[in-house]
């Protein structure tokens, strides 16, 4: 019987280089700094990492607008100081997944520096260009992420050049096949540097419709989107036509076989779309990605129902693929706050942790969630994010979350020597990790005593899920594996809460780090954010 693949049920620790730990004292954090805090991840009882982008870019979109996908940003490091850090995370048990932005680069980028010179250059079609309408104004109605319109100006060709993100982000066209190749070219170029996977940024946008056909609109009922906030224009459309073409799936099982030829290997697609349930397990299909998540349980709603509803129709969608679930990243209010306001309730921390991890698939935790830590509130003037300057104050952008990681209670939280890019809170620097290590009623004790248990729990790892019915705001479902059944209860509210014990015979399991509740006389009583788990007999 073949061995289960590492990544089935991995739980995946996000770094955000900029914000995890600077060694050279200049604000921002970089490759050295994560190298020297791998001992603190490895603690945590995770199995991988994920680093969000590192390359050399212009940080128009810190790091996400790419200007040479082989080579480190010298704000990061070097590839010396990368090669030291996927050294010393395989040492210490971790694998190392680094994040592809496939479908669009940086203005700065040879490629596109060249595609805009004129209309008859080696490069000329690797980007997607487009003539004007007879008026002048931009060919279709596609609408930009961040905000306007999805065409920006060339005058050297006179045509537009599409940008689904920022207007320095121009989109690759994927419809052509030399694009494809030197793309597939960089990603080997990682994997022969020995990294383990990828973390593939918006990878539904490879393609566009080559018939730039406009998108519909959408009523304003309907405006509710994952990622961007309703006062986005975006919002106004459905987006049919310039992301999720047919043509992607191809691509897909291209860059499937490559990743194929290292044993190992694993791909992990972000993906938005107008039906991002219905898209992932599209994506992951045999032959094309090993595991896909969205933004669906990075919304807002916080309800049983809302997650059982959410799960139950991957579950049923996915037939061959395998799920990833987050709650946090580098793109959204923080979970603890999102769910729970201020300030940060670490009752409710310990509680995510065990309900995320405690779901089918694999799992994507962002760095401070085993601290526990809350939104920043940053004010206007110390903003640094453009999406957030754009739409402000409606909506804060995405620094909230981002601000750098509390080590000690020391200058700058022993982030920096210098002046961090982003201020860190107070309240963020009593919940530093010094300050947590050696506190056994922690967060970050509780993560890592639930994570060292979960690992020990097969059922919990690779086991089926089932979700039973209950009121608000409990959350209720069985595990499954073999002849092994868990029953797992989670009260989502900070009150008292009951539900009915299944019929059957149940043997209480006592699970480290969340509060625990209890059954007794066919009742299950679970305090304020508390959870119980029973085994059947």
């Amino acid at each position: 019987m073949s061995k289960t693949p590492w990544w089935r049920g991995a739980v995946i620790y996000q770094i955000y280089p900029r914000s995890f730990l600077d060694a050279n004292g200049d604000g921002v954090g970089d490759l050295p700094g994560i190298i020297e805090r791998l001992d603190h991840i490895a603690a945590l009882g995770v199995d991988a990492i994920w680093i969000s982008p590192f390359f050399k870019s212009p940080m128009a979109d810190f790091g996400y607008d790419i200007a040479d996908y082989r080579d480190v940003d010298p704000l990061f490091g070097t590839l010396d100081d990368f090669d030291r850090l996927l050294a010393k995370a395989h040492a210490l048990g971790l694998k190392v997944m680094i994040d592809q932005v496939l479908s669009h680069t940086s203005i700065e980028h040879a490629w596109f520096r060249e595609s805009r010179q004129s209309r008859d250059n080696p490069k000329a079609d690797w980007y997607v260009w487009a003539d004007p309408r007879e008026d002048g104004t931009a060919p279709n109605n596609w609408m930009s992420l961040f905000g306007g319109v999805a065409w920006q100006w060339e005058p050297r060709r006179e045509q537009y050049f599409l940008h689904n993100f920022l207007a320095s982000q121009p989109d690759l066209n994927f419809h052509h096949p030399e694009v494809q190749q030197a793309t597939l070219d960089n990603v080997r170029f990682w994997l022969d540097r020995g990294v383990d996977g990828f973390r593939l940024d918006a990878i539904n946008f490879c393609f566009h419709d080559a018939q730039l056909r406009d998108n519909p609109p959408k009523p304003a009922d309907k405006r509710v989107g994952r990622g961007f906030s309703p006062d986005n224009p975006y919002a106004y459309q459905y987006h049919y036509y310039n992301n999720t073409q047919p043509e992607n799936l191809e691509f897909l099982e291209r860059l499937r076989a490559l990743l194929d030829q290292y044993p190992g290997a694993v791909s992990l697609g972000e993906i938005s779309s107008e039906d991002s349930l219905a898209t992932t397990a599209e994506y992951t299909t045999a032959g094309r990605l090993h595991m896909g998540y969205s933004f669906e349980l990075l919304v807002d709603d916080f309800s049983a129902a809302y997650i059982r509803d959410t799960v139950s129709r991957l579950e049923t969608a996915m037939t061959e693929g395998w799920p990833c679930w987050a709650i946090s990243n580098h793109d959204v209010e923080r979970a603890v706050t999102r769910w729970g306001g201020h300030p940060a309730n670490p009752r409710l921390a310990r509680l995510l942790v065990a309900m995320l991890c405690s779901l089918r698939g694999s799992i994507c935790l962002y760095q401070g969630e085993e601290l526990g830590l809350g939104e920043a509130d940053v004010p206007f003037e110390a903003l640094q994010d453009p999406y957030g300057i754009t739409f402000w104050p409606n909506f804060k952008g995405r620094d909230g979350c981002r601000t750098p990681m509390p080590w000690n209670d020391g200058p700058q939280a022993g982030f920096t020597t210098g002046t961090p890019w982003l201020p860190i809170p107070a309240d963020h620097i009593a919940m530093s990790v010094a300050a947590q290590t050696h506190d056994a009623g922690s967060v970050l004790s509780a993560f890592r005593q639930f994570l060292t248990w979960r690992r020990t729990m097969p059922v919990l790892v690779q086991g089926a899920i089932r979700f039973l019915d209950s009121a608000e705001p409990v959350l209720l479902f069985e595990r499954e594996l073999g002849a092994e059944v868990l029953l797992l209860a989670f009260n989502l509210s900070a009150s008292p809460a009951e539900v009915a014990l299944p019929p059957g015979e149940w043997r209480t399991v006592e699970v480290p780090g969340p509060d625990a509740g209890e059954a007794r006389d066919g009742v299950i009583r679970l305090p304020g954010h508390a959870m119980y788990c029973g085994k059947r007999l």
